[in-house]
């Protein structure tokens, strides 16, 4: 939910302060195709659909329901990976601008990082927040260039996660999407070569390889237990 955008400016926004991460992480967050190497390495990555447009968008799992996250660190913001989707969150591009949700939780009760200095200058917090908006811009292009080979290939599939926990609870995890590794294997020659050159190859066995990452987030929950 946004709120009332503003085009950020030092003179408006001076005295503005964030805190260096939002104050709740969400279990499943919006990735872009560059940040799949990463976030494969801690957790798993799905592709859901978008409840407005039904369109499908690729997404990292932290937890199994709301307020749980199992990656290491990642609800101290100290985690291997860290989306750019949360490293922006309460920032906004506007045409060739950037804009701010002043009313955004990030700039709630308790903020001390300053968003510029005393000359008026980005933060190097800023800077850090400009470059994600940069990355997380490029991202979404790259991203559903990627979904939309897989779409023409015939490669999405649903997928049903069902767990079972130590303490007898159970969980179904629904709507969520994966690449096909039989389909993969399938691909005649010129397919791969194509998929391999525009790097959506390499994007694909990182969705794959990361359903691994789900036994591992399950495990680590049960130890919480």
């Amino acid at each position: 939910m946004v709120g009332h955008l503003e085009l950020l400016s030092p003179e408006t926004h001076g005295a503005l302060r964030m805190h260096a991460q939002p104050s709740e992480h969400p279990p499943f967050v919006m990735i872009t195709l560059n940040e799949f190497p990463a976030a494969a390495a801690v957790c798993p990555i799905f592709l859901a659909k978008d409840k407005e447009t039904g369109g499908f968008y690729a997404g990292a799992l932290f937890g199994f329901r709301p307020g749980e996250v199992l990656t290491e660190g990642a609800d101290r913001g100290k985690g291997l990976f860290r989306p750019l989707e949360l490293q922006r969150q309460g920032f906004f591009i506007s045409d060739e601008n950037i804009a701010v949700d002043v009313a955004h939780p990030r700039f709630g009760a308790g903020a001390t990082i300053a968003l510029f200095d005393a000359e008026g200058q980005p933060s190097d917090a800023m800077r850090n927040v400009q470059n994600a908006l940069g990355q997380l811009k490029a991202g979404v292009e790259s991203t559903q260039a990627f979904i939309a080979d897989m779409l023409r290939l015939k490669l999405i599939e649903p997928i049903d996660i069902n767990l079972r926990f130590d303490d007898g609870e159970s969980l179904q995890l629904d709507g969520l999407y994966t690449v096909s590794r039989d389909g993969l294997s399938e691909l005649d020659d010129k397919d791969v070569l194509t998929l391999f050159r525009n790097g959506h190859l390499q994007a694909a066995y990182n969705i794959t390889f990361s359903l691994n990452q789900v036994a591992v987030l399950a495990q680590r929950r049960n130890e919480r237990l």
